[in-house]
Formats: C-alpha cells, sequence, structure tokens
C-alpha cells in the first residue's frame, strides 16, 4: 500500500495529537482526528506555555526522598497522596531506579538533540502558518532563595552546555537589572535563552485549523473505547457510542488516558497522571507584578508565564489518581510562592484556576514509536511536564515513521518495549 493511501487514525486532540495529524496531514496523508473532548481543553490548555528545549526528566538525584517526604507534606511540589494503588506503587519503584545521574545525563543525550529540532520546528510553524499563538524566543529565568539550590541548578547547567545550549548564570543584582520585580531574596539564577513562550491553547487551536487545511479531518466529543486488531494487524477503532473508525495505522496520542487503550493490547505502560495547577491573573488589576520575561521560582517549581494581558502561575507535581479535583491549598500555593521571590504581587481574583493531568513515564522519556507484534499501532505519549516542549519534533518524527517506516532520528531509548 503506498503511504499516502494509508488511513491513519490519531487518537487525543491535545497538542501531541495535533501535530501529529498536522505534519501526516501536510505530506498528504489522510488523517482523521478523534479527540474526546474539545480539541485542546486537556493538559494543553493550562501548561504554563514555556517551551524548554533540552531540560532534563522529572527523575533526578533526591527525588526519592523528595517523594518520601511529600507523603507528610500537601504543599510540596511533588506531592504522592497516600493510597493503596499497585500501578502506583509499580511506578514509584521503577521510577526511583531511575533517579540517577546517569540516568540524568542518559536522558538528555535523547532530550537535547530533539530540543534544538523542536526550537527550529517552533519558528518555521509559527512563520508558515502565520499561527496566532503569542509565540516569542525570549528565554526564562530559573531563580532561587538558596545558595545550594543555585549551586545544584548550576550543575544541571553545566550538563545542557555539553548538548549545546546556552544557559547563563547570574548573580542576584544582575537579575533584578533584567527583571524589576524579582526582590532582594533572590541570591541568583540561571537563564536559557533557547527557550520560547507561546499560549499554549491558542497554539493547539491554531495548528488543528491548519491541520484540517491540509487535508485532516477533527473529530470532537468522540471518545475511543477500544483499538481494533485482527490477525496482529489493526483495523480502526471503536468509539465510546459504539461505532467503528476504520484505520490502517492507528496513533494513541491520548495523553494521560492513553494506559486505558493500551491495557486492551496487553501493553501495561509505567505511566501516571500527575496533576498541575494554574491560577492567571489580571495585570489590569495592577495587583500582578509585571515581568519581561517568564521566570521559574527554582525551589517552588512554579512558572510565572507573561503573557496577553496576564500572567500565569502554573506547576507542580501532584500524583492522587486519575481525577480533575482541584485542592485550593495546591493551587493557592502558586501565587504564595510568587510572593516570596516577586514584589507588587497581593491578593486579587484569579481569571481562571484550572488542573490538569500530564502523562508522566517511570523513567521520565517519552514512549515514541510501533507497538510490537501489532501492525500498524504507534504510540506518542507519556511527555511528562515537556509536551509542549517536544510536541513539533513528536509530529515530525512520528509523521516520517508512519510514512517512510524510520523516524528522522534515533528513537530506540523512547521505544515501547523497553520496560
Amino acid at each position: 500500500m503506498n503511504h499516502l493511501e494509508k488511513r491513519i487514525v490519531v487518537v487525543g486532540g491535545g497538542v501531541i495529537g495535533v501535530c501529529c495529524a498536522y505534519y501526516l496531514a501536510k505530506r498528504g496523508a489522510p488523517v482523521t482526528l478523534l479527540e474526546r473532548d474539545e480539541i485542546g481543553k486537556g493538559a494543553s490548555f493550562g501548561n504554563a506555555g514555556t517551551i524548554a528545549p533540552g531540560h532534563g526528566p522529572i527523575n533526578k538525584p533526591g527525588r526519592v526522598l523528595q517523594a518520601v517526604k511529600s507523603l507528610r507534606d500537601q504543599l510540596s511540589p511533588l506531592y504522592v497522596a497516600p493510597r493503596l494503588d499497585p500501578a502506583l506503587a509499580w511506578w514509584l519503584w521503577q521510577f526511583a531506579r531511575k533517579c540517577t545521574g546517569g540516568h540524568v545525563e542518559h536522558c538528555l543525550s535523547v532530550l537535547g538533540p530533539m530540543g534544538h529540532t523542536t526550537c527550529e520546528l517552533f519558528r518555521r510553524l509559527v512563520d508558515e502558518e502565520s499561527l496566532d499563538c503569542g509565540y516569542r524566543q525570549s528565554g526564562y529565568y530559573e531563580v532561587f532563595r538558596d545558595q545550594a539550590a543555585l549551586e545544584g541548578a548550576n550543575r544541571e547547567a553545566a550538563l545542557l552546555r555539553a548538548q549545546g545550549y546556552r544557559p547563563e548564570t547570574l548573580a542576584g543584582p544582575a537579575i533584578r537589572e533584567r527583571e524589576a520585580a524579582i526582590n532582594q531574596t533572590v541570591v541568583g539564577a540561571v537563564f536559557f535563552p533557547e527557550a520560547g513562550t507561546v499560549d499554549p491553547y491558542r497554539f493547539v487551536c491554531e495548528l488543528a485549523v491548519r491541520a484540517v487545511n491540509h487535508g485532516a479531518t477533527v473529530v470532537t466529543g468522540t471518545e475511543v473505547a477500544e483499538v481494533l486488531c485482527a490477525r496482529g494487524a489493526v483495523s480502526g477503532v471503536r468509539t465510546a457510542a459504539g461505532d467503528e473508525v476504520a484505520g490502517d495505522v492507528v496513533l494513541l496520542a491520548a495523553g494521560a488516558y492513553t494506559p486505558r487503550l493500551t491495557r486492551g493490547l496487553g501493553i501495561s505502560l509505567p505511566l501516571q497522571p500527575a496533576k498541575g495547577y494554574h491560577s492567571d491573573r489580571d495585570l489590569k488589576a495592577g495587583c500582578t507584578p509585571r515581568l519581561g520575561n517568564t521566570i521559574m521560582l527554582g525551589e517552588k517549581s512554579v512558572f510565572c508565564t507573561p503573557m496577553e494581558g496576564f500572567v500565569r502561575f502554573a506547576g507542580t507535581l501532584e500524583f492522587s489518581g486519575e481525577n480533575h479535583e482541584i485542592r485550593r491549598p495546591r493551587l493557592e500555593q502558586l501565587t504564595d510562592a510568587a510572593k516570596l521571590y516577586l514584589d507588587g504581587m497581593a491578593e486579587d481574583k484569579a481569571l481562571s484556576e484550572w488542573c490538569g493531568l500530564r502523562p508522566c513515564v517511570a523513567d521520565g522519556l517519552p514512549v515514541i514509536g510501533p507497538v510490537p507484534g501489532l501492525d500498524g499501532v504507534f504510540l506518542a505519549t507519556g511527555h511528562g511536564m515537556l509536551g509542549l516542549t517536544l510536541a513539533p519534533v513528536t509530529g515530525q518524527l512520528v509523521a516520517d515513521y508512519i510514512l517512510d517506516g524510520q523516524p528522522g532520528m534515533d528513537l530506540s531509548a523512547v521505544r515501547v518495549d523497553r520496560f
């Protein structure tokens, strides 16, 4: 079968699924994207909006101790809600095994090259498709109040330099010259010049329109219940309503909901939903400091992202299962943390309060590629906190894999059967 005759079904209308559908459709492939809700209304909707190329996994030395302490601290940036859950226990065991310096370097050797490619793809997408999404490549600052934490960030920055990135270390006075809202308690920062900022929801929606312009079909309000296979090959999907959608290729890009579908294929992914929060504050109210660039509060893992007319405070990793319950203390800690680092923060009403589920794989790397033993089934999920960052490069690689039989770079480290 000619690769342009393959009927391709993409499951998931978040940033990963939309990027995959776009690159497939742009090459002339017949693509149908199925989304359970609305385009971009999952984890992509409330993302911090930071494009952070080259950054490593959440698996780091010391994370296991942090996770253990979080059982008693509901405001920990990484919080594991205590519960009896065999899948979570298995995930935590796999996660703990990978919290080593050697594994961080391994991940960066994979994510570093992907990051360089994705930066160029973002610029090209915005330019060639005239995307109205607030994109700017202006870098971001990771700021610290604790000297030891700053030194740890400098060690991580050295690993990024080895991957061809140019992080810059700044002392407290130097960072305040660039961002006047940063207060005197901040001892230093690391600036990441390759990073960018975008309104994630607008980016996804704009790119979905361009995918349709290139010939893709987008169907919303349609939940996929099952991947249909016969004699070792895919034949399509069945929706929750009982309808069948035929496909010679099925790409599962359903984020945190992907395991619902892979379990029916006999695949057990060590993937857990990690809840993140955001609180958007109106700049017009005068209660939110004006920032020129995105600031990440290093010890608190909170992003403060200036967008058009508001600042988005976003972050945290909460492992509390597949739910969308907003825990108000965890939501409020976003702006409480900002008050520790920034001058000009005051109480004001939020424009938006939100939580969403990121798909986190236990080893900190995404899952991209074909499912062994099932002809025509592909996965693109598990990007964790780097979903927005890696979406364009993932879309291009998946399109190359499906249409050409091989991706444009070595994906052996993110293969589906590595666990």
